[in-house]
């Protein structure tokens, strides 16, 4: 599978990141913009964005294609993952450990944890009548019951693009709904990434707990867990500018 990606900054690729669910590797842009001129990549994870679906949703799949990107650009990375795709990039480092110079896990640990929410959003995205809609205010109007945070909303619609007759919706939807329960999990591995790990936690969100810090450091001995104050679950987008200068100083130091 060829993942779609679009480039920031110029020479040799030092960063690659990945969304999370229902993301796009767009939401990553004010982030690599912010360390540019060094290069970045931005990902459009399997089932997302511009990239092709799958035939099952899996994180083996996911890392398998992110797999085929890296060993393209000729040297190891800085590889960021935000939530799902947290996941894949743990799953990538342990699996390829001499494609990633850096590990940056996002709020999410390698545990499985419930994805009660998601089940909400991607019902109601699934059932919204796009023959019906004219204008995005409607979508977000339609939206409202099942994400009453316009933040929230305002993510979920960013994937509502209008066509030639009409609207549709970017991420495969279906796919997505069948392998939530595979999303909300974490595939049996082993081993260790022994290279050094930033993990970022947002002081608000509920993702990350203190009941994961034994199997994230099990599998990556060199973490270092950093709380970003005043941020929720969408650590990037609530501070992005507190998220660049811990990423760069940490980089910088290691």
């Amino acid at each position: 599978m060829t993942l779609h990606t679009e480039r920031v900054g110029h020479g040799p690729v030092s960063y690659v990141f990945l969304h999370g669910l229902l993301g796009q590797g767009k939401n990553w842009s004010t982030i690599a913009k912010a360390l540019s001129p060094a290069a970045s990549l931005l990902v459009d994870l399997p089932d997302h964005g511009r990239s092709p679906w799958s035939d099952e949703v899996t994180y083996e799949g996911m890392a398998a294609a992110v797999i085929d990107l890296l060993r393209t650009l000729g040297e190891p990375v800085t590889l960021v993952g935000h939530s799902m795709g947290g996941k894949v990039a743990m799953l990538v480092a342990l699996t390829e450990p001499t494609l990633v110079r850096r590990l940056v896990v996002v709020d999410i640990s390698p545990v499985v944890r419930a994805t009660d929410d998601f089940t909400v959003y991607l019902d109601a995205m699934r059932s919204l009548d796009l023959s019906a809609i004219t204008t995005r205010a409607d979508a977000d109007a339609l939206m409202r019951e099942a994400a009453p945070d316009p933040t929230v909303r305002a993510f979920l619609l960013q994937s509502l693009q209008r066509t030639g007759t009409g609207w549709a919706w970017r991420p495969h939807l279906d796919g997505l709904r069948r392998g939530l329960s595979a999303i909300g999990g974490w595939p049996d591995v082993s081993g260790t990434y022994e290279g050094p790990v930033l993990w970022l936690r947002g002081e608000r969100s509920a993702y990350v707990t203190p009941d994961a810090s034994p199997a994230m450091r099990a599998l990556f001995p060199k973490v270092r867990l950093v709380t970003i104050k005043d941020a929720g679950h969408w650590v990037h987008a609530d501070q992005p500018e507190v998220l660049t200068d811990s990423l760069a100083h940490w980089v910088a130091a290691t």
